[in-house]
């Protein structure tokens, strides 16, 4: 029988009836009762924190980080779950994921309907998710949500409501049916970034994200360095284009050593290097690092795990590049 520890941090499958709506406010043992729990798999509960997700920050990730590695130093261990808010699921996912340096499986899952309500999908959710992780192995860190299984890279929230509340360009890697797991494709991952260390820095790391839009200027981005920004998402338009102002203040950045990563507002497509005058072309030139597939708030999550990393500005670049390196599911 495998152990499948289940990690919480909240979330609406951990919400309760606060005031006019909810909040997170369950423990991880009451997250679990509510789930059927399939007879194959042992499940042990260990809660980090009882958050709603966008009040997560670095220090929770990290935390988080360094508790997945020393469950995985334990033989008992078969597999994660983490059940985790949806508002920021796909960035603490994939930086797990960055991060992942084991055979064995780390699977997040959420809800989208709080418990007490018609219906809720946070018990569904998890049961799916403890089958995953009881198995597969070897495909890094997962999301499963509504029945499907997807890789945490390019895994982003695509609806504020429905159940199926996530999307991968390339679709579901798998699915789960009653108790049967069906995976179709392996996902294609970078090499893993070594976990980083317990100690962050005393002053919080500030990474934040800017976007272009039409009369958009770089006031925004220039004011992010001055408050301290170690790491910007330039969040461009089509394949990755602004304007030679911003171009400008991007080399003023990456001059002062700031990390500056390139990712776009088009739902799909990669960031490419077509266009000049602020586009792309001359983004990349002035020191910004093309975060690929990826979109916004995983871009962040990248550039965070690059800055975690290393101090010295010319790798984490390298590091940044190698984390946002476009790939796509590997057919099984």
């Amino acid at each position: 029988m495998g152990r499948i520890v289940v990690i919480t941090t909240g979330g609406t499958i951990a919400a309760r009836p606060r005031g006019h709506g909810h909040a997170s406010a369950a423990p991880g043992r009451e997250v679990v009762a509510a789930v059927d729990i399939p007879p194959a798999v042992q499940v042990e509960v260990l809660d980090l924190c009882v958050l709603d997700s966008p009040l997560i920050t670095t220090a929770h990730q990290v935390r988080l980080l360094h508790t997945i590695h020393d469950l995985f130093a334990r033989r008992d261990v078969e597999g994660i779950v983490v059940t985790h808010g949806t508002d920021t699921l796909e960035e603490t996912a994939l930086l797990a994921d960055l991060h992942h340096h084991d055979r064995r499986p780390v699977v997040f899952t959420g809800a989208q309907r709080p418990p007490g309500e018609e219906r809720p999908d946070g018990p569904g959710n998890l049961r799916d998710a403890l089958l995953t992780a009881s198995a597969v192995s070897g495909v890094g860190t997962l999301v499963v949500f509504g029945g499907k299984i997807y890789p945490a890279r390019d895994t982003v929230k695509s609806h504020t409501l429905a159940l199926d509340a996530f999307a991968h360009p390339a679709g579901p890697v798998g699915e789960v049916r009653a108790d049967t797991v069906l995976l179709h494709a392996r996902p294609v991952r970078p090499s893993p970034l070594p976990t980083p260390s317990w100690t962050l820095p005393r002053r919080p790391l500030r990474v934040d994200m800017v976007m272009h839009h039409c009369d958009a200027d770089p006031a925004l981005l220039r004011a992010a360095v001055e408050e301290g920004a170690q790491g910007v998402v330039l969040v461009a338009t089509g394949a990755g284009n602004a304007t030679p102002r911003f171009a400008e203040a991007v080399a003023e950045a990456t001059g002062r050593g700031v990390l500056v990563a390139l990712t776009t507002r088009v739902p799909g497509g990669p960031v490419a290097e077509l266009y000049t005058n602020g586009g792309a072309v001359d983004l990349v030139r002035s020191g910004a690092v093309p975060a690929g597939t990826l979109r916004a708030g995983q871009t962040r999550a990248a550039v965070l795990a690059a800055l975690l990393a290393t101090d010295e500005p010319g790798e984490r670049a390298r590091l940044l590049h190698r984390a946002t390196a476009s790939s796509a599911p590997l057919a099984a």
